[in-house]
């Protein structure tokens, strides 16, 4: 086999979408992925109005679309009394061709660009390949990929890009530390079809909430509501997870969905984490492998769709005679600063902001925000940096 352009490790979102921003330029990709198929797991499920903007090709945002649910107003509420700030994201419809966030599953893009790879190029996503050893010279980078009967096969390519999450192999092979902190706090996702819409009045399709025992959010979907639940001081994961559990905190947002039909059922810890370099020679690394940071304001996955399409522009840069030395050098400097201050330092301020356990506190940030929301410009510039849209801006101006 001819070597590939670009050596891909991981066949998530990040992954496929690097891989099809090549190959609709041309270029040949080898994506290794360790998992034989596509688990059905609810992960990332919004998506900013910049990523729809750069998923707008091929049908990619026509997929999402029809699956998805769109939501163009967001809220911080307060449940004892349903007081609310609302942000309306109609406010920056000039600045982005999707004025809304869409909550989709994130499988839904793994699906339709795996499908899309396989007609445009076939052969080129490897399931149940898990990557066992990198390297490079001066010239191409290597790997070594065991298959589904236990074989090693060797690859080359002149690139290659990590998109391997959090346990990321590539990282590993480029000596990059991901120092960072564990959040105290454990979340537990719950999915249900239960209409809180009909229970909790205004209620948006995304909802933060401050409650008296905590808080909790609430996103709907095309056809669930996910509701993030976190254990009390006192109480396990585990004790959490168990059904007459899940019900009675279910009850204490409204009596009535104490009785719900459960769906999934999932805990997860979060990291903030932040690669100390994401490029070494002709490697790089990107969206987990290289960040982790808070899902509140679900900019995790889509800080790593914008990693890619970066790192996309600057391999296209280098087939076209550019060097990769600085091409890959500009993709880290406009990535990496934009990452750790733009999107892993607000995610991290919209934790601290959701765990204020004073009403006091809670109602003064209330009113900040909701003086925020009736102001146009004080909003729009809100929404211009919760949506991405000041960060992708910003990275365009570095390196």
């Amino acid at each position: 086999m001819n070597d590939a352009f670009t050596l891909i490790v991981g066949a998530g979102p990040v992954g496929l979408v690097l891989a099809w921003r090549l190959v609709r330029a041309g270029h040949a990709v080898r994506v290794f992925e360790r998992e034989p198929r596509l688990e059905p797991m609810l992960r990332s499920s919004t998506f900013h109005p910049p990523t729809l903007d750069l998923l707008d090709e091929d049908g990619i945002g026509a997929a999402l679309h029809a699956a998805g649910r769109k939501t163009p107003t967001w809220q911080i509420r307060l449940h004892e009394t349903g007081e609310r700030a609302e942000f309306d994201l109609a406010t920056i419809a000039d600045a982005t061709a999707h004025p809304w966030r869409l909550q989709c599953d994130q499988s839904v893009l793994v699906n339709t660009l795996e499908a899309w790879l396989h007609r445009h190029a076939p052969g080129s996503v490897v399931r149940g390949a898990p990557v066992e050893s990198i390297g490079q010279d001066n010239e191409r980078v290597s790997l070594h990929w065991r298959d589904a009967q236990g074989a090693l096969h060797l690859e080359h390519g002149a690139f290659l890009a990590g998109c391997d999450g959090s346990r990321s192999v590539v990282r590993e092979a480029i000596g990059a530390e991901f120092a960072g902190t564990v959040y105290p706090e454990t979340t537990v996702l719950v999915t249900t079809t239960f209409p809180f819409e009909a229970h909790l009045p205004g209620l948006s399709g995304i909802n933060y909430v401050w409650a008296p025992d905590g808080t909790y959010s609430l996103l709907r979907l095309a056809d669930v509501w996910r509701v993030s639940l976190h254990p009390h001081d006192d109480e396990s994961a585990e004790a959490l997870m168990q059904p007459e559990r899940i019900a009675e905190r279910l009850a204490h947002i409204t009596p009535a969905a104490g009785k719900a039909p459960i769906g999934e059922v999932r805990p997860y810890r979060v990291h903030q984490r932040l690669a100390s370099h994401w490029v070494q020679g002709r490697i790089a690394i990107a969206g987990d492998a290289a960040h982790l940071n808070h899902p509140k304001g679900g900019m995790g996955m889509n800080g790593g769709i914008h990693d890619v399409f970066e790192l996309a522009e600057s391999l296209l840069e280098v087939a076209a005679g550019a060097s990769p030395d600085r091409m890959l050098t500009r993709y880290q400097a406009r990535r990496l600063p934009v990452m750790r201050d733009d999107i892993i330092g607000q995610a991290d301020g919209n934790r601290a902001r959701m765990w204020e356990s004073s009403l006091e506190g809670r109602r003064r940030m209330l009113a900040d925000l909701q003086a925020v929301a009736v102001d146009p410009a004080r909003a729009r510039a809100h929404l211009l940096r919760t949506s991405m849209i000041d960060g992708l801006r910003r990275s365009k101006s570095l390196g």
